[in-house]
Formats: C-alpha cells, sequence, structure tokens
C-alpha cells in the first residue's frame, strides 16, 4: 500500500502528464450536468455528449422532460445503454426536482443521492464540478488506478477506495485529483493496454512491474 508522500508523488507526476484535467461531459449549469452524469452511467463522455448535444436543445429544464411521452425521451436517449431505466429515472427526478426541491439542484451529496438513478459516484461529481465543492468520484477509472497503484487493496469496495483516497490526499486536491486519476486512466494506464513502458510512476506501480517482468522487461529503480 502507498504512504501518503507516496500518494502526492504520484499525484505531483500525472498533474505533470494532465495540468488540465476536467469533466469531459459538456454541460452549461448544474441540471444539464446532473442529467449528463446519469447517463454516463456504463456509457462514455464521448457517446454521451454526441447525445446531450441535441438533447440540451430540446430540453432545458426540468417541466421540458415531463412534458414529452416516456416513449419520446427513451427515443431521444436510444443510442445510450439502459436507455429505458434512464429516462424513467430522468422523469422522475424531474418531478422530484419540481414539487420537492423546487427546481433548485441541492448542493449536498445526500440530498442528490435520493433522486432516482443518482448514486454516490454522480452527487460528488455533481457536487465538485458544478459547486466546487471538494469530492472525489470513484468511477471505473479512479478504481482500476488507485487498485493497480496500491493506494488500496484489490478488494476494496468503492466506497473503501473513495475513502482510501480521501485520507491519503489533501482536502483541497480532491477534485483535482479526481480529474487527473481519470485522465490518467483514460488515456495512459488504459484497462486493457496500459503504457507501462513510459509510466512516470512505474517504480511505485505493483501491477505496472508485474507486467513489465512477464514481458521479460527490467523495471529500473
Amino acid at each position: 500500500m502507498l504512504t501518503k508522500k507516496q500518494v502526492l508523488y504520484v499525484l505531483d507526476e500525472i498533474d505533470k502528464m494532465f495540468p488540465n484535467a476536467h469533466c469531459e461531459l459538456r454541460h452549461s449549469n448544474p441540471f444539464e450536468l446532473l442529467i449528463a452524469v446519469l447517463l454516463s452511467a456504463q456509457a462514455t463522455d464521448v457517446l454521451v455528449n454526441k447525445v446531450t448535444e441535441n438533447l440540451f436543445k430540446k430540453y432545458k429544464t426540468p417541466e421540458d422532460y415531463l412534458s414529452v411521452p416516456l416513449e419520446e425521451l427513451q427515443n431521444d436517449i436510444r443510442r445510450i445503454g439502459l436507455y429505458r431505466n434512464k429516462a424513467k429515472n430522468i422523469q422522475k427526478l424531474c418531478h422530484m426536482l419540481l414539487y420537492e426541491y423546487e427546481g433548485v439542484i441541492p448542493q449536498e451529496r445526500d440530498e442528490l443521492t435520493k433522486f432516482p438513478g443518482v448514486g454516490r459516484k454522480t452527487a460528488n461529481v455533481v457536487v465538485s464540478v458544478a459547486f466546487g465543492i471538494p469530492a472525489i468520484a470513484v468511477d471505473t477509472h479512479v478504481e482500476r488506478v488507485s487498485k493497480r497503484l496500491g493506494i488500496c487493496r484489490w478488494k476494496d469496495s468503492v466506497l473503501q477506495v473513495e475513502e482510501s483516497l480521501m485520507r491519503k490526499i489533501p482536502k483541497e486536491r480532491w477534485s483535482q485529483a479526481h480529474h487527473q486519476l481519470i485522465f490518467f486512466g483514460r488515456y495512459h494506464c488504459k484497462a486493457q493496454s496500459p503504457n507501462c513502458d513510459i509510466c512516470p510512476v512505474l517504480d511505485l506501480c505493483r501491477e505496472g512491474q508485474k507486467r513489465m517482468k512477464r514481458r521479460g522487461k527490467i523495471v529500473q529503480k
């Protein structure tokens, strides 16, 4: 397991690689971000952005989403996996937002997770990106990178991964670290073909070292 000092070193190296890491879901307000993150479950940001380009032109308010039949909304997002359930959750979310929150997106994670289809990860993204509140959202990239590097254990749950990251990373760096770990996992430490050969933190990466040894390559200390 990496120490706090080692984790900070890793983050500093990743910061050099991806100094401008950011949320790649396109949105213009907290409501659009919430919808986009909800749609992104088991879907790529690239695909979500293609769908929301037209979706956000057609639907600008919670009322807009409630003004059409469910089947129409399903058709508008049908390119995205689980589109039927996501359409149902969007309409339920919009109803709840209007009648329980007066149309205002709450800034508290616990309140956000009351909405249909909104889990802890989605809520963390919204509070961090939309409202600037420090949070670490653990998606598949953050989880994979954290476990490969040894920041946490392979058997840890998503919540345990988040808790490990929060313990080892200063709070003021949570939000940026979240984006940088995503970029690192999405563009460098990829699921199938990680770039171990040119990784600046290979000397601290237990999985990377194993992978290199299997290839018959020497890990420079």
